[in-house]
């Protein structure tokens, strides 16, 4: 397993895409394009682009690991 680059949410960007969702958690890109395509994943599609409002990936981190990053 990667290790995250981020060490807080404070330094997370207002929404992250596939890209920044994998180095937040530590796993590969591809794994995190896969996560952002899941049922319960909160995205946001603009246009062609999906990304993760900072908030949602919060809670959803919350709610999946009872707090833990």
């Amino acid at each position: 397993m990667r290790e995250s680059v981020y060490k807080s949410y404070d330094e997370l960007p207002l929404f992250l895409n596939a890209e920044t969702v994998a180095k937040v958690l530590g796993v590969s890109p591809s794994t995190g394009y896969e996560l952002m395509h899941e049922k319960d994943f909160p995205i946001l599609k603009i246009g062609n682009r999906i990304v993760v409002p900072k908030e949602k990936f919060i809670a959803w981190v919350e709610q999946n690991t009872g707090g833990a990053i």
